[in-house]
């Protein structure tokens, strides 16, 4: 019974240990890599309505590509404090131009040349037309962001004299994500630590029991059996 006893006890620090590692680690790398907001305004429509709750990675700006969605901060352009969601149209090298077939249901950006598909902007309008001008070399280290509702977005277009409206990457807080299948994961690590440690007290718990009825399961010495 004591071996039986000592084996629920190792288990109980085992599976106990292992469920912390998971908990724990799950938990402190989704809240380093991780985090979520709410869209407050209708900048990006149809993709994102006001109120939507959104997932977002905690990745450097250089890392984001065209076409990506990110969060960003710009205090002097949006207010500090304030995170705003764009698209990324342009990065680094990139000549934004607008438009290819100007004028017609199949208008669109084109980008070093390239017009740019844009399944996404609201009511297929690719610029707004009190903003067609458009003409940008975004610099190396720079991005050009557009919302999706090209009528009702004070985006890159509104800056022109400061970099051609391009924000640094170094604006960058997060890139939207769509996939939720790294978060649904971490989420479950950490419902099986904690499944675990719970676990792990319960083996602890049935070690003590086994522990304590092996020992009152040993009959006393006989009152003779006096050692000399």
């Amino acid at each position: 019974m004591s071996g039986k006893g000592r084996g629920l006890g190792i288990a109980a620090v085992v599976v106990g240990l292992v469920g912390v590692l998971l908990g724990v680690g799950g938990l402190v790398y989704a809240r380093h890599a991780y985090a979520g907001s709410v869209v407050s305004s209708e900048s990006m429509q149809p993709t994102y309505e006001p109120g939507d709750r959104i997932v977002y990675e905690r990745v450097d700006g250089s890392e984001v590509r065209r076409g990506d969605v990110v969060l960003l901060s710009a205090p002097d352009r949006y207010g500090p404090d304030v995170l705003s969601v764009q698209r990324v149209i342009g990065v680094g090298g990139d000549h934004i131009e607008c438009c290819a077939n100007a004028g017609s249901a199949k208008e669109r950006l084109t980008v070093d040349g390239k017009p740019l598909a844009e399944p996404y902007v609201r009511d297929g309008l690719a610029i707004d037309p009190m903003n067609r001008e458009l003409d940008v070399k975004v610099p190396e280290g720079r991005l050009f962001l557009l919302g999706d509702h090209r009528l009702n977005a004070r985006d890159s277009r509104f800056f022109p004299d400061d970099h051609g409206g391009t924000l640094p990457v170094s604006a960058i807080r997060g890139r939207v994500v769509d996939d939720y299948s790294v978060p649904v994961v971490l989420g479950a690590a950490m419902i099986l630590g904690v499944v675990l440690v719970l676990a792990g007290i319960g083996l602890g718990i049935a070690a003590a029991v086994v522990r304590r009825r092996a020992r009152a399961a040993v009959p006393p010495p006989p009152p003779w059996a006096v050692q000399v």
